[in-house]
């Protein structure tokens, strides 16, 4: 365990304790964001004059490869102390007893978080996208696949599998657009702000945020080091997504029973019963639809955790972080296989061969009577209710009814029958026509679907867009860091 830090206040610290408390088995997962923010801290405190450019390039030197050497241990407490000890071990307390130098454990942590949730967040950006552009490529297959949509989990109307396909997109695409606008509040820098209340000395918050890729930098230093509200918008975010990926996965899982049979998943993403050899089971969603459930959970245990904590830094705040990572890893895993499961779903048209779907035509006969014979919308629902009603006591389908029994329906609904015309029945009867015929903004016809798809190719060329900015300028940060540092160290190896 590190006496480093102890040997001025405190006595050593029980064995027991020190495991207790340590992180270090987390921490590995952001050593390098901590290992850089020492780089980028140290650079600036040596352009401020705060510390030596000898000084500088020594501690430097000693962070080189550093990621790799470096045992993280539990009897650490963290990595940001094992750093300090190997820094020390190096060069040296004198000199490396600085690397701690205006800034504290409170805003080091916060901002390697933040480094490595930047990184995180552009993978699920990622996932996303390629979830909806198989989403795209499966509705432009689909445009003419005919099934029920439902409500109550009812047959309702018929639409297409393409039309529920851009559903989803549209979905993820909202979720997209929450992701991008919390990546511009995590991409804020609370290096410098120290403990709680920033230094004495006049270090340059602005630089560091500038070499570590930042946008500008969580300006009130008390705000910086004690504010999670990023962690929780991100899991609220991922929530978000949870929800509706868990939603597909019920879809698809109900779907592709036999009792459905609308579609049938991919053999590569299914598996079978060990006694019962006809079994096609869904495991895969069935996972993932569990799995959306743990991240749902790390939302509600980490704002459970973090809730009435008094303002200022509290080591409660290291417990929250893991559920973080958890959560943006199962996210990203379980969107690459939702991608690769809907890309290869082979989709049956069901609703055109399933007499008990017929009835998804009632809408369109009871708009017919309004369109074709001036019959109030109500009153022509009363009357196709009714026709419902004696085809199914008769056992029989929707695509049973004539324009007698239409007109039996009538007079008992007004006192008077509706004769119909055969041609404008069968129109209407017809489950294409039904779907061609539902063609205002945002519906099911193939217009309207082919509108929409190309539209959001448009939408998702400007989020690939997005992020190859986003990677660019981490990416140009990175070399600035990386330069500046390679330019510190040659100038001070001449002056020596």
């Amino acid at each position: 365990m590190s006496k480093m830090i102890r040997k001025g206040r405190l006595k050593p610290a029980k064995r027991d304790a020190v495991l207790f408390i340590s992180s270090s088995k987390d921490d590995g997962k952001i050593l390098k964001q901590i290992i850089d923010v020492n780089r980028a801290h140290v650079l600036m405190l040596v352009e401020r004059e705060i510390i030596s450019r000898f000084d500088g390039a020594k501690i430097l030197k000693s962070l080189e490869g550093l990621e790799d050497r470096i045992e993280l241990k539990l009897e650490h407490e963290d990595a940001h102390v094992a750093i300090e000890e190997e820094v020390v071990k190096a060069v040296g307390e004198d000199v490396g007893g600085n690397i701690n130098l205006a800034k504290s454990r409170n805003d080091q942590v916060a901002t390697a978080i933040r480094m490595k949730l930047r990184e995180e967040m552009l993978k699920i950006v990622e996932a996303i996208i390629n979830l909806q552009k198989k989403l795209l490529k499966k509705a432009e297959e689909t445009l003419e696949t005919i099934i029920p949509g439902y409500t109550h989990l009812q047959p309702a109307q018929p639409i297409t599998f393409s039309h529920y396909l851009l559903a989803q997109f549209d979905a993820f695409e909202r979720s997209l657009s929450r992701l991008c606008e919390a990546y511009r509040r995590i991409n804020l820098c609370p290096m410098g702000a120290g403990a709680l209340a920033t230094t004495s000395f006049p270090i340059d918050r602005e630089r560091v945020a500038e070499l570590l890729g930042f946008k500008g930098i969580l300006e009130n230093s008390l705000d910086a080091v004690s504010s999670r509200d990023f962690l929780l918008e991100t899991l609220g975010v991922l929530s978000i997504i949870a929800v509706d990926a868990s939603r597909i996965a019920e879809d698809l899982v109900v779907w592709s029973s036999i009792e459905f049979s609308m579609v049938e998943l991919p053999d590569e993403y299914a598996f079978t019963s060990s006694i019962m050899p006809q079994k096609k089971n869904p495991d895969v969603l069935e996972v993932l639809r569990a799995r959306m459930s743990n991240i749902i959970g790390s939302f509600a245990a980490s704002s459970t955790m973090l809730k009435s904590l008094p303002t200022g830094y509290n080591l409660d705040f290291q417990e929250a972080t893991p559920h973080l990572w958890s959560a943006s890893e199962t996210m990203r895993q379980c969107l690459e296989i939702l991608s690769n499961v809907i890309l290869n779903l082979n989709v049956r048209s069901t609703a055109l061969f399933r007499d008990e779907l017929s009835f998804l035509a009632a809408t369109e006969v009871a708009n017919m009577l309004v369109r074709k014979y001036n019959v109030p919308f109500r009153t022509a629902h009363r009357i196709v209710g009714i026709v419902v009603k004696r085809l199914l006591e008769k056992d029989r389908s929707f695509s049973d009814i004539t324009p007698e029994i239409l007109a039996e329906a009538s007079k008992a609904a007004t006192g008077s029958p509706i004769i119909v015309n055969e041609k404008d029945l069968e129109g209407a009867l017809d489950l294409s026509r039904c779907v061609e015929a539902q063609d205002a903004r945002g519906g099911p016809s193939k217009r309207e679907s082919k509108r929409m798809i190309q539209e959001r190719w448009r939408m998702m060329n400007d989020s690939w867009k997005w992020l190859r900015e986003r990677r660019n300028r981490l990416d140009e940060a990175e070399k600035m860091l990386d330069e500046e540092i390679r330019n510190l160290l040659k100038e001070s190896l001449r002056e020596t």
